[in-house]
């Protein structure tokens, strides 16, 4: 028997979920976060608590040419390599879990601004030459003891931490500089998801430092 899709309100058959994959995507007036899925508990803001607006799909035909959206890839690639790099040079198994977890972070980063901002990375920015490898690890582990099983990842945090808040200090000066428009909204939504990365890293820093 037919019924009608309580979203769309399309007339669609017994046996078919209609509008099930569809998400909206909310934006929080007081701080800009952006947040997707099918309803925002409470319609407040998970960050701040402020008040929730829904904000329509927006078209981004080259996103690699919006400077914050190509900013933000690049700082996203940046921590990603960090982590992987670790990740070749740790044997302990209590830091390989730690970075595990960041890395994964990362590549969950990036997989949102693909699909909040169409970025369509190709596979092969994910990788880079040996050399390349070998250069960027001698300048992004100085100071940092890998081999120590406590230090080590306390200290791979902090990095961690230190590069987010860069980040969000980046894209803050930046909204600053703009005029009202598509681009500023978009480093304001940036800082705030940078914001919820500082907050993330920090909550697990402090976990790990009381086990």
């Amino acid at each position: 028997m037919a019924s009608t899709c309580p979203k769309c309100r399309a007339v669609v058959a017994e046996d078919v979920v209609c509008c099930a994959d569809l998400v909206y995507t909310w934006k929080c007036t007081a701080c800009h976060k952006v947040s997707s899925g099918f309803a925002v508990p409470y319609g407040k803001c998970f960050m701040c608590g402020g008040t929730l607006e829904l904000v329509e799909a927006r078209d981004f035909p080259e996103p690699m040419r919006v400077a914050p959206i190509r900013d933000a890839v690049q700082f996203e690639l940046n921590a990603y390599h960090f982590y992987r790099l670790a990740l070749t040079k740790v044997q302990d198994a209590l830091q390989r879990e730690v970075l595990t977890q960041l890395y994964q972070h990362e590549l969950d980063h990036l997989h949102t601004l693909q699909e909040r901002y169409h970025t369509h990375l190709a596979d092969d920015v994910l990788k880079l030459r040996p050399e390349s490898d070998a250069l960027l690890a001698d300048e992004l582990f100085q100071g940092i003891d890998l081999t120590d099983p406590r230090g080590g990842p306390l200290a791979l945090y902090d990095r961690a931490i230190e590069m987010e808040r860069r980040t969000l200090v980046h894209f803050e000066k930046l909204a600053k500089s703009l005029p009202a428009g598509m681009e500023r909204d978009v480093c304001q939504e940036l800082a705030a998801e940078e914001e919820e990365h500082v907050a993330m890293l920090e909550t697990e820093r402090a976990q790990f430092e009381g086990e």
